[in-house]
């Protein structure tokens, strides 16, 4: 091999070295919302079968305390072995957290929502294959004088049946951080709100007793507009 083709093999490796070390530190760091999570999920209408599907949360998301903004990523997953058939997301705030954004989603009429939320998106995520998944960029806002919680409830294309709910899922912190740029929130976790005099809210981890709030769904797709009705069911039995 001549000198002069050494030097030019030698300088393409050092090229393709110097971008992967580029590519690779960007790619690793673009989450810095930590694993996703599936806590406080549950089935509740039986999926078709070899179907599963399922969400997760990031474990832990940031809000900016000046603008109280803060970004979430909703994943949702077929774990089956079977195409999920046409399936939709519905992304819902609770309390101190507000969704105001989900691109590629619609937002559901304020007249529509579930019972105790405060806003609220529909996603038409399509047919998923199996071991198929699709994330959303979430944007909201969280009231950190308050406790906030979110649901990922998965319906069919009709509404007719929920084949899986995340939550209402509390995101929170016991350790407020009034004076920092931002505050760290931790999924499932309680909020203790900085209020004067040292006033917390009551605790709003996932339990039984939050569970009913939206145990069932009925999305309402037509004509570009979304809606919602969720009915209240005691634990254990589906009202559709």
């Amino acid at each position: 091999m001549s000198s002069r083709r050494a030097v030019a093999i030698t300088g393409s490796l050092v090229t393709a070295a110097l971008s992967v070390a580029v590519i690779l530190p960007s790619s690793a760091t673009a989450d810095d919302q930590g694993p996703g999570s599936g806590k406080g999920g549950k089935a509740v209408d039986a999926a078709p079968a070899g179907v599963k599907l399922t969400t997760s949360l990031p474990e832990k998301i940031s809000v900016d305390n000046g603008s109280k903004k803060t970004a979430i990523t909703a994943t949702v997953k077929n774990e089956g072995t079977k195409k999920s058939g046409e399936v939709n997301l519905l992304v819902v705030g609770f309390d101190g957290l507000k969704i105001t954004r989900v691109p590629g989603c619609s937002e559901i009429a304020a007249k529509d929502l579930p019972t105790g939320s405060n806003s609220g998106y529909t996603c038409s995520v399509g047919s998923l294959a199996a071991g198929g998944s699709k994330s959303y960029a979430v944007a909201a806002t969280y009231d950190l004088g308050r406790a906030g919680k979110m649901c990922l409830p998965v319906v069919s294309a009709d509404g007719k049946k929920t084949f899986w709910q995340q939550g209402p899922v509390p995101f929170g912190t016991a350790n407020p951080s009034p004076n920092a740029p931002a505050t760290p929130l931790l999924l499932g976790t309680d909020n203790k709100p900085v209020a004067p005099g040292g006033d917390t809210l009551p605790k709003t981890g996932v339990g039984d007793d939050v569970l009913p709030l939206g145990a069932a769904g009925t999305a309402l797709l037509a004509a570009g507009a979304a809606g919602l009705y969720w009915t209240r069911r005691r634990p254990g039995r589906l009202q559709v």
